[in-house]
């Protein structure tokens, strides 16, 4: 198979993750140009950054135009892990990967199995409903605040580290933590994901030269932006539980599959 079909391909699977479930796209994304399109690691997590950074910005101003983002709650998480991304992006290059991979599969299956106990009855009826937690104007007051800032430094550093955007563990914080609706946790985790990736890009950018392939990054990131198009609009037909447990399904998938690479 051609690397321009390849590209296409697996561009489009990271766009509908990003577009339907707010996240996933970056996890999926590494893997698929290293393994797939054999780039080197850390030229797959910029080019990863990249493709996110311009899918996410795609998909947020979608969900914008349905109502679901709440943009003070995304920009306090996604403000909290800004330095923390930076930071990280610095240090990646010298962590062991089979003991960070380790570490990463772990806090995605416990993401997952989070995600899975909260998906209960009263998620799926989301439609016309308002939210049960944070909205607009709050945060859940000191207290949730703060934990909304630790989640966010936690996810900026885990999208530096790993050249992925954080919003398959921003869905989850957001639905757990601060009792956002799923439809909610996906439009406001795209705002997150959005920042922390430009932020980990520009220090990435900054520390040393990367090399692009624009035959690889051209049809991959063209193919995830309009997989994100097509993502909204699948989200749009599912019920909240529904996504809720296709998102821990994913996180399950990633999970195992981080796992067995670690060990080999």
């Amino acid at each position: 198979m051609s690397v321009l079909i390849v590209a296409l391909l697996s561009g489009a699977a990271v766009g509908l993750a990003i577009g339907a479930l707010g996240g996933g796209g970056g996890v999926l994304a590494v893997p698929a140009l290293v393994y797939l399109l054999h780039l080197a690691p850390a030229d797959a997590s910029t080019t990863s950054l990249i493709v996110v950074t311009a899918t996410s910005v795609t998909a947020v101003f979608r969900h914008a135009r349905a109502g679901t983002v709440r943009w003070r709650v995304g920009v306090v998480f996604a403000a909290a892990g800004v330095l923390p991304a930076i930071a990280a992006s610095v240090l990646a290059g010298h962590i062991p990967k089979a003991a960070l991979t380790t570490a990463f599969a772990v806090v995605t299956l416990l993401a997952a199995l989070a995600m899975l106990r909260n998906a209960g009855p009263g998620e799926g009826a989301e439609n016309g409903e308002p939210d049960r937690g944070a909205n607009e104007t709050s945060t859940g007051g000191a207290q949730g605040i703060g934990k909304v800032m630790g989640a966010g430094a936690g996810l900026g550093t885990v999208t530096g580290l790993l050249g992925v955007g954080g919003g398959f563990l921003a869905v989850p914080t957001l639905v757990t933590v601060l009792s956002l609706r799923m439809r909610l946790a996906v439009g406001t985790s795209l705002v997150v994901i959005a920042v922390n990736s430009v932020a980990a890009l520009t220090a990435r950018l900054a520390v040393g030269p990367t090399t692009l392939d624009p035959a690889t990054l051209g049809p991959f990131a063209g193919a995830a932006i309009l997989g994100a198009w097509d993502g909204k609009r699948l989200a749009a037909r599912l019920s909240g539980i529904a996504l809720q447990r296709m998102f821990a399904a994913l996180l399950i998938a990633l999970a195992v599959f981080m796992l067995v690479d670690a060990l080999r």
